[in-house]
């Protein structure tokens, strides 16, 4: 044994029924590194850090801490070894502060009293400490969800945690504060913490891990020097293939008007402010609009007024030219509206129902899924099958798993499968490869680019500076709650896309590259 480990997971196997997540893994994790675990979407990573955590228990292999076997039967014995995780879907409570949240279950008293002033010094000296700045009296379900991210990262830090898990902790960041977060990350290490970081983008591995483990198909690949590796290699050892980085995408020709949004004005659920202020553009069929900025400056207030989910203030959306501004959701999605949301378990999912299920969601009254107000399930089971198949979504009983079992890349490949497979005229793409790994994005690009080529106007919202210059044809840059900006990303930089997002430049009512 090397005394170098502070963790080690040896020849863990975990089975749930029809799949084996993890076979035979083996883990070690030394003092102070900052080690990634690769793989694809259902590779096993989520759960074997689970399994770390005491969310679950293995059907074989051990656990070491310092080379000491440990029993970890629950969180809480996770807790009481410095094991701290956060999850790729938040363990917070909605309707609780971020404080209430950040202290529950380490909740500081005396003499059986809570005393919450010494909580709240501790919080704020470490969100200032590692930049994490929160609103400690916001209510969980009133912040981004980059702000939840950092919740339930001062949640870790509170409690003094020395081995910290982080799953997919990107998946909903900017690219500024992906580079805040690895500054963390970073700092963290320094100071002796030993961390795990589960993620499948391999730009951040690059940047910041010492070594990386590759698991495929709940299988242990193999654990690599970050320093002596390339991209490729891991793509290659995750995915078992070549993957290319970059979109093969013809020029875009737009044609007629699809989506018109006039002078748009959406109140924030916050602080009752317009979170979107006088907003106009439009998309054409044929052409990917991207719009562009950093997380809370009403890209989401705007796709909600949009899309039916938020009650628009003043203003007008034209959908092929019919006023859709009223509309219910369900009329705008028969008029031929698409959406991949932004929260795929708040709006996107229903995460207690089968995957077929959800497959139709928005379709099971039509004549091809049921007669006179009956469901045929074998027509909804056969259409579920086969798009499964298609876009290669992985559970462990096929369409008929509950949803909430399933990986949270897999849950995402369902949703962008449903909204690309329906009859659409416009598509609204929100972060529609959130999560997923590079196998998985090569392939959803390919298809939003299809989706364009075949006809529809595509508004996509993306906080991935990569994926927006990859796939748009139009950028428009939104700054607190305006268009600042539009640009064409054959012209542009990211650094100049970058000074928009801040509000260090704005054009002055004229489009820039028109």
């Amino acid at each position: 044994m090397d005394d170098n480990y502070i963790i080690e997971m040896l020849h863990i196997t975990k089975e749930f029924p029809g799949i084996l997540a993890n076979d035979d893994v083996t883990l070690q994790l030394k003092k102070g590194e900052i080690h990634a675990l690769l793989g694809e979407n259902g590779a096993g990573k989520s759960t074997l850090m689970s399994v770390l955590f005491g969310l679950y228990q293995p059907e074989k292999g051990e656990i070491r801490k310092n080379g000491v076997k440990v029993e970890i039967k629950d969180p809480n014995d996770a807790t009481a070894l410095g094991i701290g995780m956060v999850h790729q879907h938040f363990k917070l409570v909605d309707i609780f502060s971020v404080i209430d949240n950040i202290i529950l279950g380490a909740e500081p008293a005396r003499y059986g009293f809570l005393t919450k002033a010494e909580a709240r010094k501790k919080v704020m000296a470490l969100s200032e400490k590692y930049g994490l700045k929160v609103d400690p009296d916001a209510k969980i379900e009133d912040i981004t969800v980059g702000m939840q991210q950092r919740v339930e990262i001062l949640k870790m830090l509170y409690r003094d945690n020395e081995i910290l898990i982080f799953d997919e902790p990107t998946a909903v960041l900017t690219p500024q504060e992906i580079d805040e977060l690895m500054g963390i990350m970073k700092e963290l290490a320094k100071e002796g913490k030993s961390i795990l970081f589960i993620t499948h983008k391999l730009n951040e591995i690059m940047a910041v891990a010492d070594r990386c483990t590759v698991l495929r198909k709940g299988k242990y690949i193999g654990t690599v020097d970050v320093k002596n590796t390339t991209k490729e290699q891991l793509s290659e050892m995750m995915v078992g293939r070549n993957v290319k980085f970059s979109v093969d995408k013809a020029a875009s020709a737009p044609k007629e008007v699809v989506l018109e949004v006039e002078n748009l004005h959406v109140k924030s659920r916050i602080h009752k402010k317009d979170a979107v202020s006088g907003v106009s553009f439009d998309v054409r069929a044929g052409e990917i609009v991207c719009i562009a900025g950093i997380d809370g400056n009403g890209q989401t207030e705007l796709v909600y007024g949009i899309t039916g989910l938020e009650k628009v203030e003043s203003g007008k959306i034209l959908l092929c030219g019919k006023d859709i501004t009223d509309a219910t959701i369900r009329n705008r999605s028969k008029a031929g509206m698409s959406h991949i949301p932004e929260d795929r378990h708040k709006h996107g999912l229903v995460l207690d129902y089968s995957l077929e299920q959800n497959m139709v969601l928005q379709r099971y009254f039509e004549p091809q899924f049921g007669k006179h107000g009956f469901i045929d399930f074998k027509a909804v089971r056969e259409y579920a099958d086969g798009l499964a198949e298609e876009f290669d979504v992985r559970s462990g009983q096929g369409v008929k798993t509950v949803v909430r079992s399933m990986s949270g890349g897999n849950q995402q490949k369902a949703i962008v499968a449903r909204e690309l497979d329906r009859e659409h005229k416009l598509l609204i793409a929100v972060q529609p490869t959130r999560g997923l790994d590079v196998g998985a994005i090569e392939n959803i690009h390919n298809r939003i680019v299809r989706s364009r080529d075949e006809g529809s106007a595509v508004l996509l919202v993306s906080l991935e500076l990569d994926e927006v210059m990859n796939l748009s044809d139009r950028i428009l840059v939104m700054y607190e709650g305006e268009i600042v900006g539009e640009f064409d990303p054959k012209t542009t930089t990211v650094q100049e896309l970058g000074l928009y997002m801040s509000g260090a430049k704005r054009d002055k009512g004229e489009n820039v590259n028109e």
